[in-house]
């Protein structure tokens, strides 16, 4: 019911910069919050960033200061600002749409911070 299209993932040297986005379409009624998951190695996925339709955010605390999560303003795309990377922050960025009481994920983008 709803699509999920991810893009902007890439390889970067530490201390650089990354913007990754995702679109959410298709019956996009009703979308609540939209966030950013990854799957570091050797980690279970984790939170990175989430905003819900009233555009309240919530960081993990390993990116606050560094990633910003921000929306369009017609709440069906979302974007993470990643700053100073690091090399730990290497892993698969998933995003993940709600809608009601369901949850959609996005087949996910690599991320690499290596030098």
């Amino acid at each position: 019911q709803v699509r999920i299209m991810e893009s902007g993932g890439g390889l970067v040297q530490p201390g650089g910069s990354l913007r990754l986005s995702c679109a959410a379409s298709g019956s996009i009624f009703a979308i609540s919050t939209m966030g950013w998951y990854r799957h570091v190695p050797g980690k279970q996925r984790e939170l990175v960033a989430t905003i819900t339709s009233g555009s309240s955010t919530n960081y993990a605390d390993s990116v606050k200061g560094r990633f910003t999560i921000s929306r369009d303003n017609g709440k069906n795309t979302i974007f993470l600002q990643m700053n100073s990377l690091k090399p730990e922050d290497t892993g698969v960025y998933y995003c993940k749409v709600e809608k009601r009481t369901l949850g959609y994920w996005g087949q996910g983008t690599q991320v690499t911070v290596s030098s």
